[in-house]
């Protein structure tokens, strides 16, 4: 009977801990409007660039080959793990990781040259 107890105060604590942001009505874009008037800025103004809309293309471009690298490397372990001693699947799975490790390796290098690119020269002609 207590460990019901436990669990149900539990479940009603996780539920208020993560019910507690939807409760907060502030609005901080009133403050930084008015800011923003006062310091020259117009309304109208829009904060997306094409080097921002760039960006945010080849971020969620490589967020999707990193998926499919985790995706890669589930299959792979999972088909290890259910080899059963036939060689020919335990080599393909090893072959599978090797070459998804070989695409992380690339994506992260992809990753970091185009953040140095869109610092160095992007950044600066902006």
């Amino acid at each position: 009977m207590t460990k019901i107890l436990k669990h149900i105060f539990v479940a009603i604590f996780l539920i208020g801990v993560l019910t507690l942001p939807y409760f907060v009505f502030a609005n901080p874009m009133e403050g930084l409007t008015s800011v923003a008037t006062q310091g020259g800025y117009s309304e109208t103004v829009s904060d997306t660039t094409f080097a921002s809309t760039l960006g945010t293309l080849i971020g969620v471009f490589l967020g999707f080959l990193g998926i499919i690298f985790i995706v890669l490397m589930i299959w792979s372990g999972y088909n290890w793990m259910t080899a059963g001693g036939n060689e020919e699947k335990l080599t393909k799975a090893k072959s599978t990781i090797y070459r998804s490790i070989i695409g992380l390796i690339i994506i992260i290098s992809s990753y970091a040259i185009w953040f140095f690119i869109f610092e160095r020269v992007v950044k600066t002609v902006e």
